[in-house]
């Protein structure tokens, strides 16, 4: 066994110190960042932090965006779903085993992760762990340097090539330990200290829920879950209301042909967006939601332009807007 890993870098604290302490034993150490949609690390992502822990830790670092395969795992997990629509046991073991690849490209001979025995309730329990490991094709070869003495002996830890009397004992969710070895270490950046992921937000899961119920998790639609306001009007149609003037620009950049798009005639509001199986009483209702949706809801009529890309051609469409009860029927 060679003396060189690869480890888990997200840009947390948890994880800059698991490859710092690896580091700190004469090891080479190269690191993956996985990228999806999902992930709510910082404001600019989980990418962004990687690469500047990567940066001061002084290692290289590859990023893989893995959100296309992913759906299939948030379609479908094996070992099911935490509090609201996220697979984390099978997340875990997606990530492993892409890692695991990775590791055998760069001929590295084991991983690192900053795993926290207890830190987080589905996926870091012991018994959920050592799945992981097994499940990934990793069994004995994940050194989990802040918790290690929890856990048997790896085989790099066997072999020699890891030191276990320089690996930590640290346990559950307090972050007191963590931080004060930071300190130590010097490292006072960690913009990713916590992490987080959209699928345990309430509102963003009945999103990705709706999507599977009708048979359309795919990125198209995955990439307008984050935007505007969500009405479900049938099984084959959905309207997407922008809620200010940045997601009204951001959503008229995702609009594929055969959308129908809508702004209203001679004031300003939302742009919104229907798609799917379509006809006129939909367009109608579509129509009325969006008039909900604006300052001028009060008012006895509403002129709406609708238009289906990519035809430029607008068709004026008079109505008046749905009340609140109707809203809240449809409304993802």
């Amino acid at each position: 066994m060679n003396r060189k890993a690869l480890a888990l870098l997200s840009g947390g604290l948890d994880s800059i110190l698991a490859t710092r302490l690896i580091l700190e034993q004469a090891i080479e150490v190269e690191a993956i960042n996985f990228v999806t949609t999902f992930c709510t690390c910082t404001r600019k992502g989980c990418q962004h932090a990687g690469t500047q822990a990567a940066q001061t830790l002084e290692i290289p670092l590859k990023v893989l965006n893995i959100t296309e395969e992913y759906l299939k795992v948030v379609k479908n997990p094996k070992y099911g779903y935490g509090s609201q629509m996220n697979p984390c046991i099978d997340c875990r073991i997606f990530t492993f085993s892409k890692a695991k690849s990775y590791m055998e490209e760069i001929n590295a001979s084991f991983i690192v992760t900053g795993e926290v025995l207890g830190e987080r309730p589905m996926s870091q329990r012991k018994d959920a762990i050592l799945l992981i490991e097994k499940e990934s094709g990793l069994k004995g070869l994940i050194v989990r340097p802040l918790s290690s003495q929890f856990f048997e002996p790896t085989i790099p830890e066997i072999e020699g090539v890891v030191d276990r009397s320089k690996l930590l004992d640290i346990s559950g969710r307090s972050r007191k330990p963590q931080i004060a070895l930071a300190k130590e270490f010097g490292i006072n950046d960690y913009p990713c200290a916590a992490g987080g992921c959209l699928l345990t937000d309430p509102g963003f899961a009945k999103r990705i829920k709706d999507l599977i119920e009708h048979n359309a998790l795919i990125m198209d639609e995955v990439k307008l879950l984050r935007i505007g306001r969500h009405f479900r009007l049938s099984n084959e149609a959905k309207l997407i209301v922008g809620r200010d003037e940045a997601e009204n620009n951001i959503l008229e950049t995702l609009v594929r042909n055969g959308d129908v798009c809508f702004k209203l005639k001679d004031n300003q509001g939302p742009f919104s967006v229907l798609r799917g199986k379509l006809g006129d009483s939909l367009i109608e209702l579509a129509a009325k939601l969006i008039g909900h949706h604006t300052k001028f809801r009060n008012e006895e009529r509403l002129q709406i332009d609708y238009w289906k890309t990519p035809v430029s051609n607008h068709t004026t469409i008079s109505i008046r807007a749905a009340n609140i009860e109707d809203v809240e029927k449809v409304r993802i």
